[in-house]
């Protein structure tokens, strides 16, 4: 070959040829020339040891508008061409192509050809030209032009079909080519190479036979065990060569002359292979069950959880019946569709497959195994989405030692179990105990991942929410802006978690009272989970939640009831009648129907979110003094004073004891009972407690209530008979507050 060529030979071949491309390659570029050729020199140069390098290359066809710089120059520098012939190829522009390409280079006498399937000259006949393996490119020569002329081609063919040459002469015919040798003269040496091998095989195993004959006793013992240990070795080596295989081939555009120009998407490439899986591998289920939870996980890491599920069922029943239920891959599955149906909010399910594989898991890996430490903690997330808060925290304990006897101090699942310990504390109202655990949680995690990752994200999220119910809403913004760019650069601009992201963000902003971004935030966050979600998974419901209440702080309160009834109808279908998420949406929904006038369905739903709640987290929880709060107000409108006194005196008592005395929610508390004093004419009382809590009112997250605060001093002012002190706090604005 001619030093200035780079390649051998360059393959052209359809896409779907490619494990026919993947054999001749590999065939190529290991072959062994004979040495007596070695070195004779032939009209294409002297003859090489070997033949590699051999380009095959498609990377740059999948968004090419024509062959790209990479693939013109590999042509130029290739000393032949082999077109692997199929109906494919035939049909393939760009197999095509780079045939007039290598053409046009003068080297028409150097292009190969390799029939796998189809038949030459069968588009001669239109009933049979689908069956055509060449592409029109061999079947002409080249004019002077560089264009096509209508003088015929007789490619120089191997033929690797059944009852033609067979792949191993198709082979040697091809090499005979590239070397410019006659194929007779490969042959002769090819066969007395192999007759040399089974020689020296023959020689080798009679002396084996005599060294081994004197082992066999002691060699007996072992062999089945070793035979065991082969057998287990060999399926897991076939297992992960196709999947392997499997997973690069799902890269490869499915024909570069269809793809040509179009992006191909992650959502495209996984949709392509789960079709695939379920034809593909049918007789080796394992391997086709560690397919489908491999690509099952994909999904859920891209928030598609309903093919996700479908895929993750699938590989846990093909598991299970062909290893059995007590095998780690069992537990596996069992444990990733636990985790995919509690994202998609199937949670009495996902408790059944989740706590089904932390019994396999404690059995097969010892109770203190890492993966029973995972299982753990998917059952506690599972917990926290259904509001059983004091059921997680034994679960995120026991795995958090497990994780530190396994790893140390130091590791992002030590970090992760540490979090969820804070969240935990946070859900149940211990906010000085959550606060401290995020911080520690969000700092390992800054120092395990300085370039970035998804669990970063999460902490910085977490350790957000947690200071805006502590009022640190400045904090909380730097913290969240900084996730949410963290998510879009790791996960895409659509996804679950960066829809969380935004609409935590979109909070905290209103509560810092800009409501027209907090508005713009949600409505995309909103968009974005009905998107990947559906209309009734609870993320949606909560982006709909708060939307209400900007509805309300602009005073548009039949809109804000309206939407409200869709959010508690949607948490009641999606998370049942126990949740306190129902319950909070029956306090907002609540709330407004007291402004409304409608007490009747008010304190109904009232009563309901205070029972609901107080079964879920203990009747000390802040969140039942919320309901309380609500119920106070109630009372107060239906001049119950005496009542919304004590009920907002319960509601105090509560939250002084979870919260900071200057918060909001102990503010409204403070404020209820001021206003039912001023209605009792206990005018000295009452202007005692709502200017003390005017000022955490400020502060508040509801949208409103501030403004609520400013009209009870005057209504206090004009029953008293202070028109001035009345005047003074009905000017200014009174709706610097912000909706959660």
């Amino acid at each position: 070959m001619d030093d200035s060529f780079k390649y051998r030979a360059f393959i052209s071949y359809s896409h779907a040829d490619s494990k026919w491309a993947a054999w001749l390659h590999k065939s190529l570029e290991t072959y062994r020339v004979p040495k007596h050729l070695v070195g004779r020199v032939t009209a294409f140069g002297a003859i090489p040891e070997r033949l590699a390098p051999v380009f095959r290359d498609r990377e740059e066809l999948a968004s090419a508008t024509n062959l790209g710089e990479k693939l013109t120059l590999a042509l130029r520098q290739s000393a032949a061409q082999i077109v692997i012939c199929s109906p494919a190829a035939a049909r393939s522009r760009w197999v095509n192509e780079e045939i007039l390409t290598y053409k046009r280079l003068g080297r028409e006498d150097r292009v190969f050809c390799l029939i796998i399937g189809g038949e030459p000259g069968a588009a001669a006949k239109a009933e049979t030209a689908a069956d055509e393996c060449f592409p029109n490119a061999l079947k002409f020569r080249m004019g002077a032009d560089g264009e096509l002329s209508a003088v015929p081609s007789e490619p120089i063919a191997a033929d690797a079909r059944a009852g033609k040459d067979g792949k191993s002469d198709a082979k040697l015919k091809l090499i005979a080519g590239l070397l410019d040798i006659s194929l007779d003269e490969l042959k002769q040496r090819e066969a007395q190479r192999r007759h040399r091998r089974m020689v020296l095989l023959v020689s080798a195993s009679v002396a084996g036979m005599a060294i081994t004959s004197t082992l066999a006793g002691a060699a007996w013992v072992a062999r089945n065990e070793a035979e065991r240990q082969r057998v287990r070795a060999e399926a897991e080596a076939e297992t992960a060569r196709q999947t392997t295989r499997f997973m690069v081939d799902l890269f490869k555009v499915s024909d570069p002359s269809e793809a040509l120009g179009n992006s191909i998407t992650a959502r495209e490439i996984l949709d392509k292979g789960a079709g695939r899986i379920e034809t593909e591998l049918a007789e080796q289920p394992a391997i086709q069950a560690t397919l489908m939870d491999t690509m099952g996980t994909v999904y859920t890491g891209l928030g598609l959880y309903e093919p996700a599920v479908r895929l993750l069922r699938q590989a846990y029943v093909k598991r299970q019946r062909t290893l059995g239920g007590d095998h780690p891959d069992v537990a596996r599955s069992l444990n990733h569709l636990g985790e995919v149906l509690t994202m998609n909010a199937d949670y009495v399910e996902a408790e059944k497959y989740l706590k089904l594989a932390l019994d396999t898991r404690r059995r097969t890996h010892g109770t203190d195994s890492t993966e029973v430490a995972d299982t753990l903690m998917a059952l506690a997330e599972l917990m926290y989405e259904t509001g059983r808060y004091p059921e997680g925290e034994p679960l995120i304990r026991e795995a958090l030692q497990i994780r530190r006897n396994r790893y140390g101090p130091r590791h992002p699942d030590v970090a992760a179990s540490i979090e969820a310990l804070g969240l935990n504390y946070l859900d149940r109202g211990e906010v000085d105990k959550a606060e401290p655990n995020l911080r520690l949680a969000l700092s390992m995690q800054r120092e395990l991942h300085p370039q970035g990752h998804p669990m970063l994200a999460q902490a910085l999220g977490n350790l957000a929410w947690a200071l805006q119910g502590l009022d640190k809403y400045e904090e909380a913004e730097k913290l969240q802006r900084e996730s949410l760019a963290l998510r879009r650069r790791i996960q895409g601009e659509v996804h679950p978690e960066v829809a969380v992201d935004i609409n935590n963000l979109a909070f905290t902003l209103q509560t810092r009272g800009a409501y027209r971004e907090a508005e713009s935030l949600y409505r995309e966050s909103l968009a974005m989970n009905i998107k990947l979600l559906g209309a009734d998974h609870p993320d949606v419901a909560f982006n709909e939640n708060n939307l209400a209440w900007l509805l309300y702080r602009r005073g548009d309160l039949s809109g804000a009831i309206r939407l409200m009834r869709r959010v508690l109808e949607s948490r009641l279908r999606s998370l049942g009648a126990e949740h306190p998420d129902v319950a909070g949406a029956a306090a907002n929904l609540a709330l407004w129907l007291t402004d409304a006038g409608q007490f009747d369905e008010a304190r109904t739903l009232v009563e309901e979110s205070i029972a609901v709640r107080t079964r879920a987290l203990g009747a000390e929880h802040p969140q039942v003094a919320g309901s309380l709060t609500v119920k106070a107000n109630l009372m107060l409108a239906t001049g119950r004073y005496a009542e919304a006194i004590g009920i907002a005196r319960e509601a105090e008592r509560i939250l002084r004891i979870a919260l900071p005395a200057d918060h909001w929610q102990v503010a409204a508390a403070v404020n209820v009972e001021g206003a039912a004093r001023t209605r009792l004419g206990e005018f000295e009382a009452a202007e005692k407690l709502l200017l003390a809590s005017l000022e955490g009112l400020a502060g508040s997250a509801l949208p409103g209530i501030e403004a609520r605060g400013r009209q009870r001093l005057v209504e206090l002012y004009t029953a008293w008979g202070k028109p001035e002190e009345a005047a003074k706090y009905g000017l200014g604005d009174a709706t610097k507050t912000a909706a959660r």
